[in-house]
């Protein structure tokens, strides 16, 4: 039996009582900081390595703890790892088993470091690889949106503003910009991976260690791309959390946006959209319904992501230098965010695939609203009148539409010419829905041809 399983805690000779159960309760992190489980073990290698290339432990030591830690790798795999409350945490339940399997050569292991950078590094190693994740499902997400975007470069859906009909859109253009959002989503998350993937191991507790450590090669074996260089803010920071979570939140944000868009094209008012029934539920009492539970669900989940945002960055602002045990406290919402935005990401790039757009139900809201209003601005300015005073005219033209219930492509032209003796037949095809589209053919407009190119370009950049 380990000293460690013997004593329970690795501090317990200074002690002359055991800590009660409640507070081995409430301190453990054990249950939740386990899926920590391989970042520990590669940390742990990485160190060994080092410790036995600069003299501080032998060979045979260093060969015992690959040995030891091939087989807890094992047996954490399979489930048959005992994990235990009363060693309170990953690093100590692997440590424990460790010294179990190959003596003292697993209590050589913890020389020249702390639990303290051990755990830092232990989170970095582990947030870098779901970035890597979360990236990829980004980049899913995008094609999905992509190739929804190319089915429907000429489908004409009403642009709003202040959630009133302004301007017809396209709504491959409209899905395009939600690629644009995901794809600064996918910039920021590989942005903050840099920072996460610095090396705190080294630092020990909090002031370095007295060991002849060389900290650089550790980091170039974890494949990280830089030390931390003050040993108090290795031990300390975690900023990289916080960015990460600012992060996740953004990418949250843009997915609530999407949501809330798609559940109101979904219901009856709108009828834009239909969203495939394997990602709908529907009503209890009342049999008619189907309800966008799946964008729903995001909506209110974005909230909870954005919540351990606050939650992280109130847990920092009050903590002086060093480490404190408040910093346990960083996991759940870490590892929460992180598990709530993989499963959105996933679910949303299934759920694009499953849409059905309705052109029709999109083309006459579009013909609701005066869509094309500014357009008849346009041709006023392009008849040579000041764009104010074509504004104030059009704002007349569309009030003889509202009084004859029509559209002002649907004013007869001897109408529209009481307006302005300018006007003649070729108002009407800037007064066309499919005639406003084309009309914006400037980089970055609706018009189907800059959005096919807009839709090649992404293509290109995702392919890569």
């Amino acid at each position: 039996m380990s000293q460690l399983d013997q004593k329970s805690e690795a501090w317990s000779a200074l002690f002359s009582e055991p800590m009660s159960d409640l507070v081995k309760r409430y301190t453990a992190s054990v249950f939740f900081d386990k899926r920590l489980w391989q970042a520990d073990i590669a940390g742990s290698l990485a160190h060994a390595a080092m410790l036995a290339k600069q003299g501080v432990i032998s060979a045979t030591d260093l060969a015992d703890i690959r040995r030891g830690m091939e087989q807890i790798r094992n047996e954490i795999a399979s489930g048959a790892f005992e994990w235990k409350l009363d060693l309170e945490d990953v690093h100590l339940n692997i440590e424990a088993r460790l010294t179990q399997l190959v003596g003292d050569a697993g209590k050589r292991l913890h020389t020249g470091r702390s639990r303290n950078d051990q755990v830092a590094t232990d989170v970095r190693l582990w947030l870098r690889g779901e970035i890597d994740l979360i990236a990829d499902l980004l980049v899913g997400l995008q094609k999905a949106l992509v190739g929804i975007a190319e089915k429907n470069v000429d489908v004409v859906l009403p642009g709003f503003t202040h959630l009133q009909v302004a301007q017809p859109v396209s709504f491959g253009h409209h899905m395009l910009a939600y690629v644009e959002m995901f794809a600064r989503d996918h910039e920021r998350m590989l942005d903050v991976r840099r920072r996460v993937n610095r090396l705190p191991l080294g630092a020990a507790a909090l002031a370095g260690t007295t060991y002849p450590l060389d900290r650089e090669s550790v980091a170039r074996e974890l494949g990280m791309e830089g030390v931390c260089q003050n040993s108090l803010d290795a031990v300390s920071d975690r900023d990289f959390a916080i960015e990460f979570a600012a992060a996740a939140s953004l990418v949250m944000v843009h997915v609530s946006r999407f949501s809330e868009e798609l559940i109101l094209w979904m219901s009856q008012n709108f009828g834009f959209i239909r969203i495939a029934d394997r990602f709908t539920t529907g009503s209890s009492i009342m049999p008619q319904k189907k309800n966008p539970d799946v964008p729903e669900l995001a909506r209110g989940k974005t909230g909870r992501v954005v919540g351990h945002l606050m939650g992280l960055i109130t847990l920092m602002k009050g903590q002086p230098l060093a480490y404190n045990k408040d910093n346990q406290e960083d996991k759940e919402p870490l590892f929460d965010t992180v598990d709530t935005l993989k499963d959105t990401l996933r679910i949303f790039a299934e759920m694009i695939d499953g849409i059905t757009v309705q052109p029709q139900a999109m083309e006459q809201a579009a013909l609701k609203g005066y869509a094309t209003a500014t357009d008849l601005a346009d041709y006023l300015v392009k008849k040579g009148l000041p764009f104010r005073d074509a504004h104030e005219t059009v704002a007349h033209a569309v009030k003889a539409a509202l009084s004859h219930n029509c559209d002002l492509s649907e004013l007869p032209l001897a109408v529209l010419q009481q307006f302005h003796p300018a006007i003649g037949k070729d108002v009407y095809d800037a007064l066309s829905l499919r005639g406003s589209l084309n009309a914006r053919n400037t980089l970055g407009g609706t018009a189907p041809a800059q959005v096919r190119a807009q839709i090649a370009r992404h293509k290109q950049r995702l392919a890569g």
